[in-house]
């Protein structure tokens, strides 16, 4: 007898929340996007100095992933989710008044620890509460409330610019706040507080996790995925733009051109990773991002400029979109069917969470090297190989989405 339909499962409602409240989060975020490696280049700085600033507040989500999956553990998702996003809105609200590139490059910093609080309570709590049938599909929508904030973000920040660069780091903090007020009158205590079963759930150790060729590939696809589609898209690709055509509107035109093709292409991925299965989308997606990256370059090459430039630039940005929109859900949601609904996997999912961010911490810093060294076109082409490589990984891997689930899903459409 076949299960329900997936499209039939409902998605619970702090599920829904948690997708409005990443949007809000989202919109602040990409406020800074555009405007960000600029800001720390006004401090007399050149490229690589200005992509630490992106790869400092990685740096400091990785080294305190494991203390924030203790602390969920400990303390519960909701308030560590909410002590997260006040403090990454406290360090917004200082990096606004930051007098020196030092000072930036600490505020900054100090929000990635928050950051990783209310990021790890997130996936915790998705993990948890998503029903197997539907999870490509809740990653979707997870993932699609961050990417339309995303592309509304930019096209905001690059306005709001206008009156001073310091400004949307101070509108990135109040949206933050309004983020911590939905999720605080949207999700009461009880709600997110473990079932009294819970404490009976075994739980899946990081060291049994790696036995798993999945994980150990989703680790590795995650710094790649890290490195390309987070990293150097939101460090360098920006710093591209403004070398195509300095004018304050290009950058965030390019990140918002990238986010609209991710988030058209979320609409279907979701529900094709919950009926062909996680792997050929991840490896799809990547060799897509690698490839489109990896000609980005192009945009800057002898004899190619004004609207030419400009038309490659938006292009390749809109199609290496498309390939994040492919990897995100499917990649999400095969982490999830390896920790699983019955067990206990928090340092498991920390431990994702930092592989992802050893890319975004070590992208930009490499490909910033690289720009200075030898320009944008071998930067970007350095990307789109680790790209690439990072999809290439999951054809030695097996197919996480399990036999039966794939069948029913099938079977309902």
């Amino acid at each position: 007898m076949s299960g329900p339909s997936p499209a039939r499962v409902p998605v619970p409602r702090e599920i829904w929340i948690l997708v409005g409240a990443s949007f809000v989060i989202a919109v602040g975020f990409g406020l800074i996007s555009p405007v960000l490696p600029g800001f720390a280049q006004s401090f007399d700085v050149g490229a690589t100095a200005a992509t630490v600033v992106v790869s400092a507040f990685a740096f400091f989500r990785l080294v305190f992933a494991p203390a924030g999956g203790a602390l969920v553990q400990r303390l519960g998702e909701r308030p560590v989710y909410l002590t997260g996003l006040l403090i990454v809105a406290a360090s917004s609200f200082a990096t606004a008044f930051a007098q020196t590139y030092w000072q930036l490059l600490v505020f900054r910093s100090l929000g990635g620890i928050g950051s990783t609080l209310f990021t790890i309570s997130a996936i915790a709590l998705l993990v948890r509460l998503a029903p197997p049938t539907i999870r490509g599909r809740v990653s979707s929508l997870w993932g699609s409330s961050f990417i339309l904030g995303s592309m509304l973000g930019p096209v905001l920040g690059g306005l709001i610019a206008g009156w001073g660069t310091r400004v949307p780091f101070v509108v990135y903090a109040v949206a933050l706040v309004i983020a911590s007020l939905v999720v605080a009158v949207g999700l009461g205590g009880a709600r997110l507080r473990a079932a009294p079963e819970d404490a009976d759930r075994p739980t899946l150790s990081v060291r049994e996790a790696l036995r798993d060729k999945a994980y150990r590939a989703a680790l590795a696809c995650g710094v790649a995925n890290g490195w390309a589609n987070l990293g150097v898209r939101m460090a360098v690709v920006p710093l591209l733009a403004a070398a195509v055509l300095d004018e304050p509107w290009v950058a965030g035109a390019t990140l918002t051109t990238a986010a609209a093709g991710t988030a058209v292409t979320l609409q279907i991925t979701g529900r094709l990773a919950d009926r062909l299965g996680r792997r050929p989308l991840i490896i799809a997606g990547m060799v897509t991002s690698g490839i489109s990256l990896g000609l980005l370059g192009l945009a800057v090459a002898p004899g190619i400029e004004g609207a030419t430039a400009l038309t490659l630039l938006l292009s390749l940005s809109l199609v290496s979109g498309i390939g994040a929109g492919l990897v995100n859900p499917a990649q999400q949601a095969a982490v999830a069917d390896i920790v699983g609904n019955e067990r206990k996997g928090g340092t498991v999912l920390s431990t994702y969470q930092m592989a992802t961010d050893v890319g975004v911490i070590a992208g930009p810093v490499l490909i910033g090297l690289v720009v200075d060294l030898a320009g944008f076109g071998a930067a970007l082409a350095v990307t789109g190989v680790v790209a690439v490589l990072g999809g290439l990984v999951w054809l030695r891997a097996p197919e996480t989405l399990s036999p039966a689930a794939t069948t029913r899903s099938r079977a309902s459409t």
